[in-house]
């Protein structure tokens, strides 16, 4: 999907520019090679993929740091929406919640709060389940919306059908 061009960018380009904007350290998890320069962090082991293995493998590689999670479908992401994000962090993650649904894969994560990761990835879990099992600060709809947020930055655009309706919704990018 990184290579998926959205307007004039890959996706992946879309989303280390957003992402760009609010660190300096920007890592590729589940790769074992970089991508357009950008350090890649293979996952911890070839039973293990998915956010939540790039999750730990991050967590692993950056200790004691805030991590920004960041699917790379997620093109229309607003550097806006990270910015406010990461104010929030401090020691649980941080995540959206949209209609109920908690968006894990836009959201800040601080590796001392990751202690159960690799448990739950160990037995076969994922983002959510981590999520379930782990403190959180969720960020409501009335807090991200005064941001300016509308939902943009955690669509994820897996199908060709998706990113049509990305435009549609969303506008070019």
């Amino acid at each position: 999907k990184a290579g998926v061009v959205v307007g004039s960018k890959t996706m992946f380009e879309h989303v280390a520019a957003a992402l760009g904007e609010v660190t300096d350290t920007l890592v590729v998890a589940g790769r074992s090679e970089p991508l357009n320069g950008v350090r890649a962090l293979p996952d911890a082991g070839p039973d293990f993929q998915g956010p939540l293995a790039g999750l730990a493998t991050a967590a692993t590689a950056f200790p004691s740091s805030l991590l920004v999670l960041l699917a790379v479908d997620q093109p229309w992401v607003r550097a806006e929406t990270l910015s406010h994000l990461l104010e929030l962090g401090g020691g649980l993650p941080v995540v959206p919640v949209d209609e109920g649904v908690r968006q894990g894969t836009c959201a800040v994560y601080p590796s001392e709060a990751l202690d159960n990761v690799e448990y739950e990835l160990e037995g076969g879990g994922s983002i959510q389940s981590l999520i379930d099992r782990v403190s959180f600060h969720p960020v409501v709809s009335e807090e991200w919306t005064a941001w300016g947020e509308d939902g943009r930055s955690w669509f994820s655009a897996d199908s060709t059908m998706e990113i049509e309706e990305g435009l549609i919704r969303y506008g070019p990018i």
